[in-house]
């Protein structure tokens, strides 16, 4: 893998570290894990679905929380009782940890378990403040009312 150097980034821009700082993580993840599977799909402009197959866990083995920006998803399983004497083993039952990052303003509203697939929905809500509004040009500026005399007048 290619390592990047992001230096020039903090001398021209301000507020990207954060940025930086995912890339720089990026780069020294060694392996991304591939169990259990999963996908990611945009399913509408705001609207996100991590899916995973989770064959074989129970909704009690399994933790979903968010802090700050990171989605952590967790399985443990439970160790059963009695071991049985495989011939073949397939079926991977082991435990996991993932960690998806969430950029600004997503967030998780749902999840359900449904034939093996831990599906966990996720929207991106946009505040008011940071949605773009359009600026009328010659108009008027705001007056700042400060006196009785003035509310009277406006």
């Amino acid at each position: 893998m290619r390592n990047f150097d992001f230096s020039p980034l903090y001398r021209s821009a301000i507020g990207f570290d954060r940025l930086a700082h995912l890339f720089n993580e990026a780069q020294r993840a060694e392996s991304t894990p591939s169990y259990p599977p999963y996908n990611i799909e945009l399913v509408n402009e705001d609207q996100y679905r991590i899916s995973m197959a989770i064959a074989g866990f129970d909704r009690s083995e399994i933790e979903i929380e968010t802090e700050r920006d990171v989605l952590k998803v967790v399985g443990r399983k439970a160790k059963p009782e009695t071991q049985g004497t495989f011939l073949h083993r397939g079926i991977a039952s082991r435990d996991f940890e993932h960690n998806f990052r969430l950029a600004d303003h997503v967030k998780v509203v749902g999840a359900h378990l449904d034939n093996g697939l831990l599906n966990i929905e996720l929207q991106r809500e946009i505040p008011e403040a940071h949605k773009p509004r359009r600026i009328l040009i010659d108009a008027e500026p705001l007056r700042t009312v400060n006196t009785p005399d003035q509310l009277q007048a406006a």
